[in-house]
């Protein structure tokens, strides 16, 4: 009888996983040496063949001894590497070391956090850093006396909300006030969806969803989910949601309204603009949801975070620090001020919150999600919040925002190329001087095939932009100057 391949945990665990740890090493080294650059030669059907050749028969009658080589390093090998300085097409940060780090440990502890009795310490563990997430949202932070008035609760849900006095991070909430939290989900996508869920439970069926042009393809793909009324979109004539339309959208509608504002749109980075969005909520008596996923890493930094004025209005923010938080996919969030939103997300499973379990004292993890099964995403964002703290992650956003101000600099004073706009945070549009939009998407497409550069593109104002969205914290003024370089020399005449 053969021997049973060997287990990640358990008391062997460590001895077993250490060379095969050399052997992911080796093979992502060998593979990104392959590679050469942001991302594989040939385009599709060149990097689809390497990866064909490479696995071969994927279920094979008998096991091979070197499938762990050989996969992870066809993968590294086929690989668009965010951490390459000429990858900058995406919200898609290279992760940091530490946070990966932590991540092999959530995948070899293997907890679920859908019953206390399957992950005892990892739900004590998301419920200290949601909450201390939750705080940094609503609850002031950066530097002192820096933050902006925060909403106090409505008494009813449909009440105008009240403004008070602006607090430093360290003042308590009001005994009255519920205490925020923080769900962990897949990335912004699901997060904005159970912001919608948790506005239609609180408001009816009948809440309309009001955003601008500008927002994330995932809010009116929610609404349609979750059977809500056609959204209404409000103009963004300036790449960011217009106060006076939006006035006129909620004077004109009968309500209840959920607006969803957004901080770090996709497309350029832009923020809206949040304290009059929230001071018009308060007027209309809206519910208020600011999309945060890009944007919300700003916090961290005492520098940048005056640049998100009035998030901590919101009844509801999304996060999302695989984009501005450099973990490993995926480390979403969903911040909410009132805990009392989430009863409805309460659901009874026998064999995993048993009435007399949870009356006896074992937490019920069911309420804190709509999926059952779900890893601890949150281990790595707690070893990186504890490893660099406020400040270490601090530096990193400042260091990408000033790099893009540099890039954006450098765009600006080169005759060949045109500006978009000055970035909001870390992400620089522009364009060759005189191109037509097919030229420009055409040198996009010529650096992805040669494997040499990876750029997004937007469209805005009726015509196509480049997008650099700057996320690799060792990213050299040298590499910016490559990149422009590069497109210069690609650019059809």
């Amino acid at each position: 009888m053969s021997t049973p391949p060997s287990l990640a945990s358990g008391p062997e665990g460590p001895h077993a996983l250490r060379p095969l740890l050399a052997t992911v090493l080796d093979a992502l080294s060998a593979g990104a040496r392959a590679r050469g650059g942001a991302l594989p030669r040939g385009g599709p059907e060149a990097v689809a063949a390497r990866m064909r050749d490479a696995v071969g028969d994927v279920l094979p009658e008998e096991g091979d001894p070197g499938a762990l080589h050989t996969v992870v390093r066809a993968l590294a090998e086929t690989a668009a590497d965010p951490a390459e300085p000429l990858c900058t097409a995406h919200l898609h940060c290279p992760p940091l070391a530490v946070a990966t780090a932590a991540d092999l440990a959530a995948s070899t502890l293997n907890p679920s956090l859908d019953s206390w009795d399957q992950a005892p310490g990892a739900s004590e563990l998301e419920a200290l850093v949601t909450g201390a997430l939750a705080r940094e949202v609503f609850g002031g932070g950066g530097a002192e006396g820096a933050s902006p008035p925060r909403r106090t609760t409505p008494a009813t849900r449909t009440a105008p909300f009240l403004s008070t006095t602006p607090t430093a991070r360290t003042t308590p909430f009001p005994s009255t006030t519920p205490t925020p939290t923080a769900l962990i989900t897949t990335g912004g996508s699901e997060a904005n969806q159970l912001a919608l869920l948790l506005a239609r439970e609180a408001h009816g069926a009948g809440v309309r969803l009001v955003h601008g042009a500008n927002a994330h393809h995932s809010l009116p793909r929610a609404a349609w989910l979750l059977g809500l009324a056609e959204p209404v979109v409000v103009p963004a004539p300036a790449g960011v949601l217009d106060p006076a339309a939006l006035d006129e959208a909620l004077t004109a509608l009968p309500g209840p309204h959920l607006v969803a504002a957004t901080a770090g749109t996709t497309d350029a980075g832009l923020i809206d603009p949040l304290p009059e969005i929230a001071e018009l909520c308060a007027a209309h008596g809206a519910r208020l949801h600011v999309d945060a996923a890009y944007g919300g890493g700003l916090l961290f930094s005492d520098r940048y975070r005056e640049r998100l004025s009035g998030l901590d209005a919101a009844d509801t923010v999304t996060l999302d620090l695989h984009k501005l938080g450099w973990q490993p996919v995926a480390a979403g969030l969903l911040a909410v001020r009132d805990p009392r939103d989430l009863a409805v997300l309460h659901h009874r499973a026998d064999y995993l919150n048993a009435d007399d379990d949870t009356e006896a004292g074992l937490p019920d993890l069911l309420g804190r999600s709509l999926r059952t099964s779900r890893r601890p995403d949150v281990l790595k964002i707690a070893v990186t919040l504890k490893a660099l703290g406020r400040s270490g992650l601090g530096r990193l956003v400042e260091h990408v925002c000033d790099r893009a101000g540099e890039f954006a600099a450098l765009v600006h004073g080169h005759p060949a190329f045109e500006l978009y706009d000055p970035p909001t945070i870390s992400t620089v549009l522009f364009r060759p001087a005189h191109a037509s939009d097919d030229a420009v998407a055409a040198v996009r497409r010529r650096l992805l095939t040669d494997g040499r550069a990876v750029l997004g593109r937007a469209r805005i104002d009726g015509r196509l932009w480049l997008k650099t969205t700057l996320l690799n914290p060792h990213t050299r003024p040298d590499d910016l100057a490559a990149l422009l370089k590069l497109v210069e020399g690609n650019t059809p005449g």
